[in-house]
């Protein structure tokens, strides 16, 4: 039986079989922006071609996509209507009056994803307790949907105040909607986020319904196309939070699966880093069109329970937030900026040159790829540069021109700024490199976390050709690349499980906590648990649970989430509290013991058992596209910047490589290795590729 892992990118879908027989097959398909179904079945065909797999032999089937992502970045998803309570209707247009760029008066907050005249009052109130002060007035919400239907929305996101401790009025408005107009998507915030805070629970609520169509759509397409295929395992969809769901529940809550390509390759590197028992790791994954880096301690990827999806690091950093729009779901914290192999590179208005966030994509891509591109990309520099082959990618699948890559960097860059084209090029590459340290600072420094104490494990298509130089530049000492590095995330998809993670509600004082409610809102989350994870087909003995408290100092508004053992006490909320400071402490680089402490939510995460181990040897993974073209020279000329020069560089296969030091490119179907003068590298069991820059570093 065969395991697959599909992840689609904004240049390339990566696709992952794993065999217990005949080993991992990978391959790399151009995605297929118009439709990226297309270039998933497209894919699927030809690992079927290549006999690296039988669609009714596959039991397992995880995917990962970008179109929720690119729906809010290009604002093209559904035309979305509000009803809210009586006076809450401009809630989205507050927001939380915080701006990503402080001393820019031209800049302007993200449009509001519902108009003004879309977002509908309805009478009704419930305190804070959830006692109902004001019933609802279902003639209101009888209007209200008709004055949206009238508007010709696609989708109704339904968010009350306060219904997160009562949500029978959520809930009636939802039955009203479904009877009324059972045509439209329904997002209601008791089922998207039952969480305090009525403008990160509206903004959810609303991106859930913006995307809830297009990723509906897709997915039912696909679903359809694998079965055509003759596919009959159910097709899973990875989660922000790193953990997997079946597709019906992903069509319903897709705000869950915003950030799921950028997850699996964090999962993926937690873990080889068992594997290779390496347990602090920064991911750095760098595809075609953007760079991420991910924090891994002790084995786990740290989480975020909040987003905010088009903010991007190149409007500021991340500590501003503002610039995007807010879901708070939990998610793995990523880092996430414009600089990726196909980012573009251009001269500002002041003559400084820049590279990216916009990118050249799959359509038409850089210059080199010969598909109509004309300006310069990072892909272009590094093909001038000779750290990629000047002639083919792909084992010879998909053609290189050098001369196209030169010409466009001696036209846009290289000639207005009089440099010769290869110092034009290494000044791309090396931008490019100074862009994604801040993403790497990002997950490190600005947590007090130091990048020196962790090792890089390095994917995507373009990391391992940077990874040396932004670890150069990050102090970073120990660098891994993985098999299979070049598909990576797909790769990822393969460690998953299914998950879930469920929140209540409990404000109150640490000191006095009701250990009775709180040990009665976990019963509730393990009992909704229980019923999430049946329907997935998982046993109640299958699964493991962890409950965690969001703590806080009084007076403050984010907490961070503490495990604690269940049932609860009054000794273990005690620990709780302590092991509170010690996390702040960590995080903040200060904490307070004598400062009042609040309990705000009981949160529980619910996994299926690890299943059984996929083995990752060196001799195990192959391209199951046959090699046209391996590389022909034993060594090529690379430009190693000013510190070095142009070097003779042998050029070697991963197979091939023995214990050296470099100048050294490792050439591969899926990406390209580049390891600097003086770096120590070396090849282990797993076929992972270690880079140690120790000597450089000194």
């Amino acid at each position: 039986m065969h395991q697959i892992g599909i992840d689609v990118g904004g240049t390339f879908t990566d696709l992952v079989v794993a065999d217990s027989r005949t080993g991992i097959h990978t391959l790399k398909v151009l995605s297929t922006p118009d439709d990226y179904s297309r270039g998933i079945l497209d894919g699927v065909r030809q690992m079927v071609g290549a006999k690296a797999l039988r669609p009714a032999d596959i039991d397992r089937l995880v995917h990962a996509f970008t179109v929720a992502t690119n729906a809010l970045l290009t604002r093209t998803g559904a035309r979305v209507g509000l009803i809210t309570t009586l006076g809450f209707r401009d809630v989205l247009e507050i927001g939380r009056l915080r701006m990503p760029q402080l001393y820019n008066m031209n800049w302007d907050k993200p449009v509001p994803l519902v108009r003004r005249a879309l977002r509908m009052e309805v009478r009704e109130r419930v305190t804070a307790l959830g006692e109902v002060i004001t019933p609802l007035h279902e003639e209101d919400v009888n209007v209200a949907v008709d004055a949206l239907l009238a508007a010709q929305v696609d989708s109704i996101a339904v968010c009350l105040l306060h219904s997160y401790v009562n949500n029978a009025h959520e809930r009636r408005i939802v039955e009203l909607v479904r009877t009324r107009a059972p045509q439209l998507a329904v997002s209601a915030s008791f089922q998207v986020l039952p969480e305090i805070r009525e403008f990160e629970r509206t903004s959810t609520t609303v991106v859930n319904a913006f995307i809830k169509p297009v990723v509906d759509s897709y997915l039912g397409a696909l679903e359809i196309g694998l079965q055509q295929l003759g596919t009959t395992a159910p097709l899973m969809v990875m989660q922000s939070a790193g953990g997997v769901m079946k597709a019906a529940t992903a069509r319903q809550l897709p705000a869950y699966c915003i950030e799921s390509g950028p997850a699996a390759g964090a999962v993926g590197a937690a873990a080889l880093g068992r594997i290779l028992d390496i347990a602090n790791i920064i991911a750095f994954d760098m595809g075609g069109t953007t760079a991420k880096a991910c924090l891994i301690e002790n084995g786990e990827p740290r989480l975020t329970g909040q987003l905010e999806v088009g903010a991007g690091l190149n409007a500021g950093q991340r500590l501003l937030s503002g610039g995007g729009y807010v879901v708070r779901a939990p998610a793995i914290d990523l880092a996430e900026i414009g600089a990726g192999g196909g980012s573009l590179a251009w001269i500002d208005a002041g003559g400084a040159l820049r590279v990216g966030p916009k990118s050249a994509s799959s359509v038409p891509g850089p210059a080199c790829y010969g598909h109509g591109g004309n300006v310069p990309t990072v892909t272009d520099a590094n093909v001038v540069l000779g750290f990629l082959n000047r002639t083919h990618l792909l084992d010879g699948a998909m053609p290189v021109d050098s001369a196209a890559a030169e010409m466009a960097i001696q036209k846009a860059i290289a000639g207005p700024l009089e440099l010769a084209v290869h110092e034009a090029a290494y000044g791309i590459h090396e931008v490019a490199n100074a862009t994604m340290v801040r993403a790497v600072q990002a997950v490190t420094s600005e947590i007090g976390r130091s990048p020196s104490d962790f090792t890089m494990i390095a994917f995507g298509g373009s990391g391992p050709v940077h990874a040396a130089s932004l670890a150069l530049h990050a102090g970073i000492r120990h660098i891994v690349v993985p098999p299979a590095s070049g598909v990576f995330s797909a790769f990822g998809l393969l460690f998953t499980r299914i998950e879930h993670r469920l929140v209540r509600t409990c404000s109150m004082d640490a000191a006095a906590a009701d250990v009775t409610r709180l040990n009665a809102l976990a019963g509730e989350l393990q009992r909704e648990a229980g019923e999430l994870m049946a329907a997935e087909g998982i046993a109640a003995t299958g699964s493991e649970i962890r409950v965690l408290l969001d703590v806080r100092y009084r007076g403050q508004s984010s907490e961070l989430g503490i495990p604690v053992e269940f049932p609860l006490s009054g000794d273990r909320v005690t620990q709780a509290v302590l092991a509170f400071h010690k996390e702040h402490d960590r995080t903040y680089g200060y904490y307070s013991a004598l400062e009042a402490t609040q309990i705000v939510n009981v949160r529980l995460r619910v996994r299926a058992n690890a299943g059984e181990a996929i083995e990752v040897r060196a001799d195990s993974i192959r391209p199951a596209a046959q090699a046209r073209e391996h590389a022909k020279a034993a060594s090529r000329n690379v430009y190693f910047g000013p510190r070095w020069g142009w070097c003779d560089t042998p050029v070697v296969r991963r197979e091939a490589l023995k214990a050296t030091t470099g100048p050294l490119v490792i050439e591969e179907y899926d990406t390209t290795i580049v390891v600097p003068p003086g770096a120590a590298v070396r090849r282990d069991a797993t076929g992972s590729v270690h880079i140690d820059l120790t000597l450089l570093l000194q």
